[in-house]
């Protein structure tokens, strides 16, 4: 048998753990309902409370792909969520440079698999691209939406083609410092309960 093709314990393993990483950005979105700032914020808050799950989800990677896949997932749940194909490209992408990452160290390495979490991170920037791309559609659904002009002009100020690359940098550093976060708090709650 092929110790390095994946299983079916293993894609359930995913499945599970992309469903909690959409918990997370569920959760993080609702704060988007009190001010567009909390929007641009997405960048330090899912990576950082993301963390925890996404580094227990790391102690269950031994083969290449199961990032990947779940990438290919996120990617899905965000075109049927709504937020259209335009950043799947960077999603999966980003997943599959993270598997690589992450296999280079062999899965165990807590420096690669903070700079995979970091790189893997960078999907979370898949949410301003209807924002950047889509701009006047974006901000005519908002406003028929029931959302404010000034909150259209202050989110649009904080999410726009000049902004991106420093949100896609936010993420990155804040992916690679919840990485750290999150295998203290696996190891402290999880590994002593024999989970993790």
């Amino acid at each position: 048998m092929n110790q390095n093709k994946l299983n079916a314990k293993d894609f359930i393993t995913v499945g599970i753990f992309t469903a909690l990483i959409f918990v997370v950005e569920y959760a993080c979105g609702m704060l988007g309902f009190i001010h567009p700032y909390f929007i641009a914020s997405y960048v330090v808050l899912i990576p950082i409370v993301g963390s925890i799950p996404m580094m227990l989800f790391y102690t269950k990677v031994e083969k290449f792909g199961m990032i990947t896949i779940m990438s290919v997932i996120i990617a899905i749940i965000m075109f049927l969520t709504g937020m259209g194909w335009l950043g799947a490209p960077l999603i999966i992408v980003s997943g599959l440079i993270a598997d690589l990452i992450a296999k280079k160290g062999r899965y165990k390495s807590t420096k690669m698999i903070a700079i995979s979490h970091g790189v893997f991170c960078l999907w979370i920037c898949a949410n301003y691209f209807p924002v950047i791309v889509t701009a006047d559609k974006y901000r005519k659904n908002l406003i028929d939406g029931g959302f404010s002009e000034d909150y259209c002009d202050a989110l649009f100020g904080v999410i726009n083609g000049k902004t991106i690359a420093i949100l896609l940098i936010l993420c990155l550093v804040f992916g690679i410092i919840g990485a750290y976060v999150g295998k203290a708090v696996v190891r402290k709650h999880f590994e002593k309960a024999g989970i993790a």
